[in-house]
């Protein structure tokens, strides 16, 4: 046994790095994320503003006023507070941490979100993954089950789901916030410019409900910034494990500035939505190829034999991501990020050709 092997835990020994494939010179369409530019005048603006930033202070640990314009512009309840995370991925560590407690468990329905899962195992807790039906909607038996004999600490619940593209049920939503009175129940809405359907309006309704959000699918991936939304007293807790100076003065500055256009990015997102129908009923159409219902800005499919499918793709430049090993119930399907009109027109030309 080597040094290393002795010092690492043995969870983080058995587990693999994120990957992120190289896409340099593909089309990308394997990771979500929208394919617009800013306009020139907006990205030249921008620069000015963060030509202006001060890179030798620490950025605030709380930025009121990008506390205050998130409130506003995304209709934050007044009985809700606000915590910021680089990216949700860090909000989702921040919870597994708060949460750690000697035999804690968190619940999430698989498949979903890889982060769930692996934040969970760094946390050194129990991760209860619930197999969805085979219409990739919520099992409800198996979650009450779960709920009732595991009683997790922590419950994640993604509106839409990643990587199904599907929208549970509300009520049975509701069924699962009321039947875990014990537990935090964390509603992910990270695809919500596209799902047009939000919980954040009833984020105060619940004792034991948290909204999580990202700016990351609106069109701003690069400056990393996600929020928790929820009643004070959650958000007082977890912000006791945030990192001093999480969010930088970059993102700082370029969020606000942004967030006063979100019109421009509220039209892309309608954009990007009228395209995902578009881009499904052609898909439809393929032979052996099944779409499933989506409500984010990605469609899952599946084709007779996925691996060959992406395999054509990839000669072809095309970068999509192959879930097919993730879970039984993904079996033979590859996730498609829904691109700009000239993207998905070069995806499908490759599909016909693979398919012929």
């Amino acid at each position: 046994m080597t040094v290393i092997q002795t010092i690492i835990r043995p969870e983080v020994l058995a587990m693999s790095s994120y990957a992120v494939q190289d896409a340099a010179g593909m089309v990308k369409l394997d990771a979500m994320e929208n394919p617009f530019g800013l306009p020139p005048e907006l990205a030249a603006e921008l620069g000015r503003r963060l030509a202006a930033v001060a890179l030798n202070r620490y950025p605030a640990p709380r930025p009121q006023a990008l506390l205050d314009k998130l409130r506003e512009v995304m209709h934050v309840p007044s009985g809700c507070e606000i915590l910021l995370g680089n990216g949700s991925d860090e909000l989702i560590s921040m919870i597994a941490t708060a949460c750690a407690k000697p035999g804690a468990a968190i619940l999430a329905p698989v498949p979903g979100f890889v982060m769930y899962q692996m934040s969970t195992v760094l946390a050194n807790l129990e991760f209860i993954g619930v197999p969805l039906s085979a219409e990739l909607q919520l099992d409800m038996p198996a979650m009450l089950a779960a709920i009732a004999t595991q009683r997790p600490a922590v419950i994640y619940l993604a509106y839409p789901n990643n990587p199904t593209g599907a929208l549970f049920e509300v009520a049975a939503m509701e069924q699962i916030i009321a039947a875990a009175p014990n537990a935090l129940v964390v509603i992910d809405e990270a695809y919500q410019p596209f799902a047009e359907r939000s919980w954040m309006p009833r984020a105060a309704e619940f004792p034991n409900l948290v909204v999580m959000r990202t700016v990351s699918k609106l069109g701003l991936a690069g400056i990393r910034l996600g929020y928790l939304a929820g009643r004070p007293e959650w958000i007082a807790e977890f912000d006791k494990v945030r990192p001093p100076y999480n969010i930088n003065v970059l993102t700082q500055a370029a969020a606000e500035f942004l967030l006063d256009q979100v019109a421009v990015l509220d039209a892309q997102a309608a954009q990007l939505r009228a395209e995902r129908e578009q881009l499904a009923q052609a898909l439809a159409v393929l032979p052996g190829v099944t779409v499933f219902p989506s409500a984010a800005n990605f469609l899952l499919v599946r084709f007779p034999d996925a691996g060959k499918i992406f395999e054509a793709l990839l000669a072809a430049r095309i970068l999509v991501k192959n879930v097919s090993k993730m879970h039984v119930l993904l079996t033979n399907c590859l996730r498609l990020t829904v691109g700009a009109s000239h993207e998905n027109a070069q995806l499908l030309a490759a599909l016909r050709a693979a398919l012929a």
